[in-house]
């Protein structure tokens, strides 16, 4: 019953997560790093947004190959699931106009997203594909947690507005709330005998999946984490 519970509670979580990046590009108020990176990719491949982060998260994945990660099953799942959410999302919804709704939909979409991250890394069941990456090579570097996600966060960013992904108010705003939102979730989503049920304040930092280098959150880095 607990596997049930907890397999039940990752895919919501990535469900949820894909919605939530959906409705933050309706919001038209700029992204979070990795979908700055995935939107600008779609847009010169024509690709829908999805596509791009499924194929962006199997090539990722490929990278634990060399950095000797091991995938749990919340890592295929991560990668499948959340292109294919986000995609479903954006069919059903249309852009915002007008700041005001903007901003309402921007912040439902951050505080979704905070939801999403507290259920999925709750479940402990496997590192998203980028998660990994980012564990493995702080590891084999020698480097903190923070400094290469900060690197790899700052890198995709980049490249990203370069190729046309939208960066604006939306990408600093969910920067610097993701990490307090996901903490507290983590604290209510946390499932017990997971090893995520306790205070996440005792463990290293690790972000949540497409979380900017200001949103650092407390997750024990020796246990499953998505």
């Amino acid at each position: 019953m607990r596997l049930t519970l907890r397999l039940a509670q990752l895919y919501a979580g990535l469900v949820l997560y894909g919605a939530s990046s959906a409705l933050q590009v309706r919001a038209g108020l700029g992204l979070d790093p990795w979908d700055v990176f995935h939107q600008g990719l779609a847009n010169r491949l024509g690709l829908s947004l999805g596509t791009v982060v499924i194929l962006v998260g199997a090539l990722v994945l490929l990278v634990w190959i060399p950095l000797r990660q091991r995938p749990g099953f919340g890592t295929v799942s991560n990668v499948l699931i959340l292109g294919l959410a986000l995609d479903a999302t954006m069919a059903v919804t249309r852009d915002v106009h007008g700041w005001p709704g903007q901003f309402a939909l921007l912040g439902l979409a951050i505080v979704l997203n905070g939801v999403a991250t507290g259920l999925y890394i709750g479940a402990g069941l496997g590192a998203g594909p980028r998660d990994g990456m980012a564990l493995g090579l702080a590891r084999r570097s020698g480097r903190s947690i923070r400094l290469v996600r900060t690197s790899i966060e700052i890198t995709v960013l980049s490249i990203g507005w370069l190729l046309g992904g939208a960066v604006g108010i939306g990408t600093v705003a969910y920067a610097l709330l993701i990490g307090p939102l996901s903490q507290l979730f983590l604290r209510l989503f946390g499932v017990r005998g997971s090893g995520l049920d306790a205070s996440p304040d005792d463990a290293p930092a690790v972000l949540p999946e497409g979380a900017g280098p200001a949103s650092a959150i407390s997750v024990s880095t020796a246990r499953a984490t998505a």
